[in-house]
């Protein structure tokens, strides 16, 4: 989960990949009723390999990222000409029709980051719709894959350590699993607590992407700095990723357990929380967090899994975040 490349870097990069005369993103591809094959029909990028933004294509990054088998991830956020987005206090950001989030995923490769995948949310009118696109292998084009991929890679992690992995590209009905909130595909990232780094949220203000700087109460830390105190560290890690699911409105809602950053009644985020349905996933143990005991807690145990059926988050992921699990152990190790 640490940065590849700065939003600076990514930026400078883009002006030696082949950049082209702009031509404004396509507001009628985005709304359309159709599925675009190609990522270019967009025109999110000005140039072929997808580094240079458009006019009002803004980069960004979050404190906190979802953990996606150690992969970079490079945001971008599109507000329409004429439109802005609405602040909403620490949580997401009432994004417009007719906009658009972007993410591309990769590996540092020989040296090189190179895209695997790009995943775009359009908001229609109808509402929003999750599309995934596969780069091919001149990093010259994605194109559009609703029954997802699987790509071999191998890369180094943080730590070190050399990984080759099957990395999967959900298919359009797995990102509706963890973007659906009350049955209807919902963005997950651009939360205000979550963009407070580097001061962002003042620099989409004074470009007008949002009407307002919103008051943030309560930010997510930012990843990586432990000066935070590891109850919000280790809460903001939970709310990036497992509280798309596992909130009251979410796909994991009949499990009781809510994970959102906001939640402050101890047994709803599983503290002494017995599961709902014992079974494999629960390996024996007794609560989804045992205070002072990690071992004897569902939620290390479903983390540190790569079992399908025990292993949480259920997608997104083909190996263990071993710095995440470590994060909570040393949480639940410290509670009395």
């Amino acid at each position: 989960m640490r940065l590849l490349l700065s939003v600076c870097a990514v930026l400078g990069l883009a002006f030696s990949a082949g950049a082209r005369a702009p031509e404004p993103v396509s507001d009628a591809v985005i709304l359309s009723d159709g599925l675009p094959r190609l990522l270019s029909d967009y025109r999110f990028f000005r140039d072929d390999a997808g580094w240079q933004p458009n006019d009002r294509v803004v980069p960004y990054q979050l404190n906190t990222p979802l953990f996606s088998d150690y992969a970079e991830k490079y945001r971008f956020i599109y507000v329409p000409p004429g439109e802005q987005a609405k602040a909403g206090g620490d949580g997401l950001l009432d994004l417009p029709v007719g906009s658009a989030l972007i993410k591309s995923f990769g590996y540092e490769i020989e040296g090189k980051p190179r895209l695997l995948e790009t995943r775009v949310l359009l908001h229609r009118a109808d509402g929003w719709l999750a599309l995934p696109y596969v780069w091919n292998e001149a990093q010259t084009e994605a194109r559009l894959k609703v029954a997802g991929a699987r790509i071999p890679v191998t890369f180094t992690d943080p730590s070190g350590q050399q990984r080759s992995i099957s990395y999967g590209v959900p298919n359009k009905n797995q990102c509706k699993e963890c973007h659906a909130l009350s049955g209807a595909v919902t963005p997950i990232g651009p939360k205000a607590r979550n963009l407070t780094h580097g001061g962002q949220l003042e620099e989409f203000a004074r470009l007008g992407l949002i009407d307002a700087v919103p008051v943030v109460d309560y930010a997510v830390p930012v990843w990586g700095e432990s000066s935070a105190p590891l109850n919000a560290r280790a809460r903001g890690y939970l709310d990036v990723n497992c509280a798309h699911c596992h909130n009251i409105n979410g796909s994991a809602s009949n499990s009781g357990l809510f994970l959102t950053y906001e939640e402050t009644m101890p047994v709803r985020l599983g503290i002494n929380k017995r599961p709902v349905a014992a079974g494999r996933g629960s390996g024996t143990h007794d609560f989804d967090i045992a205070p002072g005991e990690p071992d004897e807690s569902i939620l290390i145990y479903r983390l540190n899994s790569l079992e399908p059926g025990i292993s949480m988050p259920e997608v997104g992921r083909t190996t263990v975040h071993a710095e995440g699990v470590a994060l909570l152990r040393e949480w639940i190790a410290e509670m009395e």
